[in-house]
């Protein structure tokens, strides 16, 4: 199982690395063509700091000397990071998405609280414990989004709150976001970055197929629940309760709309959108629709939640779309990686 375990995240780590090699035009592969039209994973950042300004820009500064061990030889007051210090909260934070914000927060300068059913579980939460900074600034909390007095005990004293975690039941993920939201500003935390889901916008089939998908889009719940398609009811709902409670108690909330996210895993059980990615290697995907699939890098994602909540001007929601590309053309690209694997999905 370890060596499966441990095959699977060279293979999704590929994935993301040739995804990133395609956008920015360095791989000949033919299925490249489709996304060779965007910056490639470091430079779509690297964008999104330029039009940021510079307190933003200090914390993918400080991601990006760990990563290339390239550090200034001095460092002056000026250069100290605005999260140096401060103290967040990170809900799920044993999650796919949340260990990479919680690693990144702490190459940040960040006090990070990981909210998370057992921090004793070593299995679920252990890889927390290991990261850079962690020993110093990294508290594990015992929280569930349906205890609210637990939450409220884990945001006492923070000054930002990111909800990441993701609940599969639908009543689960709406009553605990209102818990969450409730929570914050009982505390008086001033601000809130939640993780929703481009479940929460695509699924409306009285949209225009011409039309292009922006932050003002929304799932049709009355189609998601006729179709039973409850993840994306789930996700659309919760995000609504989100605006609902901001609204009514003042709180100013931030929303990251990722896609599935594929990229290296720090957690040892297998993300969700991670398996989707897997089925067409293992050959349990036989049939793909004829539509084009949208991807983005799980390391993305948290620099993105890094980004709106240290920019004070950040506002409403915020796609983080790396890639799209036809399946067909996914298909071939698997194909082209991996040819030791009959990849035969049509």
């Amino acid at each position: 199982m370890q060596a499966a375990a441990g095959s699977a995240r060279g293979v999704l780590g590929a994935v993301a690395s040739l995804l990133e090699a395609a956008r920015s035009g360095r791989s000949e592969a033919p299925w490249s063509r489709g996304l060779a039209c965007g910056g490639g994973r470091t430079g779509g950042r690297q964008g999104a700091l330029e039009q940021g300004g510079g307190e933003m820009a200090w914390g993918a500064q400080g991601v990006r000397w760990a990563a290339c061990e390239q550090r200034p030889a001095t460092i002056s007051s000026d250069d100290i990071p605005d999260g140096w210090g401060q103290t967040v909260c990170v809900t799920g934070a044993g999650g796919y998405i949340a260990s990479w914000l919680v690693k990144a927060l702490l190459m940040n300068g960040y006090n990070v609280r990981g909210s998370v059913r057992d921090p004793e579980d070593k299995k679920k939460n252990g890889h927390l414990k290991g990261l850079e900074g962690a020993e110093e600034r990294l508290t594990l909390y015992k929280a569930d989004v349906m205890d609210f007095e637990s939450l409220r005990s884990a945001f006492d004293g923070c000054r930002g709150v990111f909800h990441v975690a993701s609940p599969d039941k639908i009543k689960v993920a709406v009553e605990g976001t209102k818990n969450v939201m409730n929570a914050a500003a009982d505390v008086g935390v001033r601000r809130v970055v939640f993780t929703s889901s481009i479940g929460a916008v695509h699924m409306n089939p009285y949209r225009s197929p011409d039309a292009v998908l922006d932050e003002g889009c929304w799932s049709d719940l009355q189609y998601c629940a006729r179709t039973k398609n409850w993840y994306c009811y789930g996700k659309t709902l919760a995000e609504i309760m989100a605006m609902d409670v901001a609204k009514k108690r003042g709180l100013d909330l931030l929303v990251v709309v990722p896609p599935p996210t594929v990229g290296p895993m720090l957690q040892a059980s297998m993300a969700t959108s991670n398996f989707r990615v897997l089925a067409y290697i293992t050959g349990k995907k036989k049939t793909y629709p004829n539509e084009v699939m949208s991807l983005v890098d799980v390391r993305d994602i948290a620099q993105a939640q890094l980004l709106v909540y240290e920019n004070p001007k950040a506002s409403g929601r915020y796609f983080c779309i790396q890639s799209v590309i036809h399946k067909d053309e996914f298909a071939a690209m698997l194909a082209h990686m991996f040819p030791e694997y009959t990849i035969n999905a049509k």
